[in-house]
């Protein structure tokens, strides 16, 4: 058992590793990549003993500075919800990549590791439940907050976190359909498979409505432009205006985990996952007749490195969107939600069964 638990530990430390570091990346890579689209320097200025390193060191100012900031709390305010709001958030959203798998198995002195946290064969129902409690962060946050525009970006936050989590579950039903099953690491495995024998079974290939539906949902789950509403400067300021120190760094990370979260289930569910065309468990097998032969532990690498690609390519993607179109209305918000994105997911679901009743 200690073994097990050993090899439980190793898995979660280097999993939330690498999304804590690409957390603290992407917040230099929002300054950076917002400035040359705006064509200006950005983050620069920034200096450790002399280095500027394109602005990186912003990262450790930003810790430095969320570090010593008063921890403040509201008069009227409730100082427990007000302090355990954020990191409901952020331990929600850090939860979610337990059921995520990072590669394929590994056979370690004779033991077989599945590289996933939790394999569990209702890993897709796991991160949405996770999903789901992240909203009691925010309308905590806001009801705790003794502040009326806190409370109703709260407000905001809840009823566009439930009404697009409905989209999203409804965008995935036809992808569950097609590979039949809720674990994650068998969708992934499902897509490694060749349509025509060259093709790869992606599920970009069966569900291009679904991916364009999913996208859409996943960033007004993050709550980022074009859907940050609920912490929109110009009108009602955020749920988390009454917060400061660490609190508040706790929810801007929560936005970067969650960005992070949206694109690691993007290139999972869509793109393949840990799976790179061709490559099988003892190498590439390509489809004109040619080979070449790779240790296990070479392949485990490749696998993993392509997830990695996939994931930063789309946090890539998704800050593109944010820097590019401007912020909703409100009312336009849910009108795209529940009148236009729910119909079609439905829709898209309804095409999929035809389908594949008719092909079978």
């Amino acid at each position: 058992m200690w073994i097990d638990a050993l090899i439980a530990l190793i898995k979660v430390v280097f999993f939330i590793s690498c999304v804590l570091t690409l957390t603290s990346l992407l917040t230099w890579q929002e300054r950076k990549q917002s400035a040359v689209m705006q064509d200006r320097l950005g983050a620069n200025r920034a200096s450790i003993l002399g280095i500027r390193a394109f602005g990186l060191p912003h990262i450790l100012s930003d810790a430095l500075k969320m570090f010593f900031k008063e921890d403040y709390v509201p008069p009227g305010g409730d100082k427990l919800l007000h302090t355990i709001a954020p990191f409901i958030s952020l331990f929600c959203a850090l939860m979610c990549f337990a059921a995520i798998p990072f590669g394929n198995t590994i056979e370690i002195a004779g033991r077989t590791i599945e590289l996933q946290i939790l394999p569990l064969n209702v890993s897709l129902l796991f991160i949405f439940a996770m999903m789901s409690l992240a909203v009691f962060g925010t309308f905590l946050a806001g009801y705790s907050s003794n502040n009326k525009y806190a409370f109703l970006g709260g407000l905001r936050a809840s009823s566009q976190m439930i009404s697009y989590e409905i989209a999203m579950g409804a965008t995935l039903v036809g992808v569950l359909m097609i590979f039949g099953t809720l674990d994650l690491a068998q969708v992934v495995r499902g897509q490694g498979e060749l349509l025509w024998g060259w093709l790869p079974m992606w599920g970009i290939l069966f569900q291009p409505v679904g991916f364009l539906l999913f996208v859409t949902a996943g960033m007004a789950e993050t709550k980022r432009v074009p859907f940050d509403l609920p912490e929109g400067e110009s009108e009602i300021v955020g749920y988390f205006t009454e917060y400061s120190s660490m609190k508040f760094g706790a929810f801007f990370m929560t936005d970067f985990v969650e960005t992070i979260l949206i694109a690691t289930l993007i290139a999972t569910l869509f793109f393949g996952g840990w799976q790179v065309p061709y490559l099988q468990s003892d190498g590439f097998h390509f489809p004109w007749g040619t080979t070449v032969a790779l240790s296990a532990i070479l392949v485990t690498l490749i696998q993993v490195a392509a997830l990695a690609i996939k994931v930063v390519f789309f946090c890539w993607f998704l800050l593109v969107i944010r820097w590019t179109l401007p912020r909703f209305r409100y009312d336009q918000l849910m009108h795209l939600g529940w009148k236009i994105m729910l119909p079609i997911a439905v829709l898209n679901i309804f095409v999929t069964a035809l389908i594949l009743v008719l092909i079978e």
